[in-house]
């Protein structure tokens, strides 16, 4: 269970929506992504190559739980006009999530997280 504190924090970014990037700022830096990190649930930050990403895995009782957690993902991914990389199949998702336009991480990308995790919590 999220702790009273996380919860505010989540609820913070829950209140946001993505806003368009089509680049020309600068992606997070480590201590950025450290801060915005206590604000989201068990998000892993990820480095492939020299892209930092949102990582998580999220477990489920069969296929069609994990297809029924997707689609809300893709609803809520096109609401935000922001889209994360998923790999699903039975039981289990897996969502990246970065914002390329600036290859790396940005608010967008924790707004993004805190939303899913509230469909995945529901």
């Amino acid at each position: 269970p999220l702790c009273p504190l996380q919860l505010i924090k989540m609820n913070d970014l829950l209140k946001k929506k993505c806003i368009p990037c089509e680049g020309g700022v600068l992606p997070f830096d480590v201590t950025e992504i450290h801060k915005y990190q206590k604000k989201v649930d068990g998000w892993d930050i990820i480095k492939n190559k020299d892209l930092f990403m949102l990582e998580k895995s999220f477990k489920f009782k069969n296929f069609k739980d994990s297809q029924n957690f997707v689609n809300k993902v893709g609803e809520i991914s096109e609401e935000e006009g922001h889209h994360p990389d998923i790999i699903f199949g039975w039981g289990y998702a897996k969502i990246n999530i970065t914002t390329h336009a600036i290859k790396g991480l940005s608010e967008n990308d924790f707004i993004l997280a805190a939303k899913i995790d509230q469909i995945f919590n529901v």
